[in-house]
């Protein structure tokens, strides 16, 4: 006959796993999260902070409108940092990249797993793994209208700002305050604005972690509220008055505003506090303390965030300060917990933990599907070591550039080219290694938050508008007066500038005398 004491041991989670069985768990999720999602070192913003760091390593690259290569150093180390990776491990860059990418794929994991330790101290190993699984799976999911993705397929500051986000939490929540305080240091010297989020997550946790009664929090909760508030009011009155091209690069970032999101992109700011919610409701009874104060926290946040956003960042306004401060942004470690939290819970709800493994699968693969789309013609994963034999023809033409023209060469390009079908978001500086005019696109981020770019974006990004329907004449007339000794237009571009190299999609033209 079974006992009592029996029966009580039977029902008992299993043991947790080694920490070898994790070590290799996290290292296979590394592997599979990099081929699901792929590797794009020199794409969209990776391109921008790797030209930074081509600078870093060599300040003779970029002679023409070096500002918009190395404006963005100016508050971070991780241009420098990784410079200095390369000079210690004789590596190239592209292989530093590479390398630490993969590290920073293993911790995000890592931080996520350290997360579920402390909210969810009693569940089974299995149930943790899920959450990080589901985290693995929804990689690049876009957060919102950010322009965020959870996690970039190239490598930047916020490849490693984000999981030192991540464990702030994590260590908070288990009250390790000296180790709290040395990873919000360390993202903050790695990204600052990042970092000041983490910050933001920070003190409404300890605020929520506060043992007092619900009414005296809610007190303390509306007191923040009221700071943050009172804070914006304050920076938006002093903001010194904007140029006319610093409003212009503002309102370029559409993305700043809330009024100009698409409904979709609304509904991503309502998700997260919905699931949060969610799980608070049905699990109350069920969840730890950290638990229910990492959501108390999240929706706290949340709902401040994004008042803030609605009452001080419009596109009409004089000044723009709240706005180019991003504070929407802050919704990237809400999806991070709210994925965590809710890939754990379905796993432990579910009888049929096989189906939640399949759902999981599933959408690792809908994701894959859909970086296909959205880098079409690059290989899945730019592996460092075959980085010149790139099929996109952009990029051939970008190595082209690189091989065959002076180092002092300035280019000039369409001001959109990046968003151009099948480009794939490939950027020309730090494949060219050549000068370019400021495009309209990734070089606008950079003047829409330094005031002292944004006369000069302006000017070239308007002279380079449709540049490949424009004919020599008026081509001419546009980018001699910027001394532009190089072009790359699309192939079916009429000028009878010589263009030594040319392929289906674009080519690349020389401005003679």
């Amino acid at each position: 006959m079974t006992t009592p004491q029996q029966d009580k041991s039977a029902a008992a989670p299993p043991e947790p796993w080694s920490r070898l069985t994790w070590a290799v768990l996290l290292c296979a999720l590394t592997c599979g999260t990099l081929l699901i999602h792929g590797y794009h070192p020199l794409a969209e913003d990776g391109g921008l902070y790797v030209a930074g760091i081509q600078y870093t390593l060599d300040p003779s690259l970029f002679p023409h409108y070096t500002a918009f290569v190395r404006e963005h150093l100016r508050f971070s180390l991780f241009a420098p940092a990784i410079a200095a990776a390369v000079h210690l491990t004789h590596l190239s860059l592209l292989w530093v990249l590479f390398l630490l990418d993969i590290l920073s794929i293993w911790l995000t994991l890592f931080s996520a797993r350290q997360i579920l330790r402390r909210v969810l101290p009693a569940a089974s190993s299995a149930v943790h793994l899920a959450g990080v699984a589901l985290l693995a799976a929804w990689w690049t999911m876009p957060i919102a209208g950010t322009s965020l993705l959870l996690m970039d397929p190239y490598l930047t500051a916020r490849s490693f700002s984000t999981p030192l986000s991540l464990l702030v939490i994590a260590y908070a929540l288990g009250a390790d305050y000296a180790r709290t305080g040395f990873c919000l240091a360390l993202a903050a010297v790695l990204h600052p604005l990042m970092a000041a989020y983490a910050l933001a997550f920070l003190v409404v946790l300890l605020l929520s972690r506060v043992s007092r009664p619900l009414k005296a929090r809610i007190m303390s909760w509306l007191a923040l509220t009221a700071a943050a508030f009172a804070l914006a009011a304050l920076l938006q009155s002093l903001a010194p008055p904007e140029s006319s091209a610093l409003r212009a690069a503002a309102i370029t970032r559409y993305y700043w505003f809330l009024s100009q999101w698409q409904w979709y992109e609304r509904l991503g700011l309502l998700g997260p506090p919905a699931i949060l919610a969610g799980i608070l409701y049905l699990r109350h009874g069920k969840l730890s303390k950290n638990a229910i104060t990492l959501c108390h926290s999240c929706l706290i946040l949340a709902a401040i965030i994004t008042a803030a956003a609605i009452l001080f960042a419009h596109e009409g306004s004089a000044v723009h300060l709240v706005a180019r401060l991003q504070v929407l942004r802050v919704y990237l470690l809400l999806y991070a917990v709210m994925t965590i939290l809710l890939g754990a819970t379905l796993y432990q709800v579910s009888k049929r933990p096989v189906l939640i493994t399949a759902a999981i699968l599933a959408m690792a693969a809908t994701m894959f599907y859909v970086q296909r789309q959205s880098f079409p013609l690059s290989p899945q994963v730019e592996l460092p070591w075959r980085a010149d034999a790139n099929t996109n023809p952009w990029v051939q033409a970008f190595v082209w550039a690189r091989q065959n023209t002076p180092r002092d060469a300035l280019f000039a390009l369409d001001a959109k080219y990046v968003n151009t079908d099948g480009e794939d978001a490939q950027t020309f500086r730090a494949t060219a290694l050549r000068s370019a005019l400021p495009d309209y696109s990734k070089d606008g981020g950079e003047a829409s938050i330094t005031p002292a770019l944004a006369t000069t974006w302006q000017q070239a990004a308007d002279a380079q508008k449709d540049l490949s329907q424009l004919t020599d004449a008026t081509r001419d007339a546009r980018l001699r007066p910027f001394g532009v000794t190089w072009m790359v237009l699309h192939a079916d571009a009429q000028t009878a500038h010589p263009c030594p190299y040319s392929n289906s999609t674009v080519k690349v033209c020389s401005l003679t005398p």
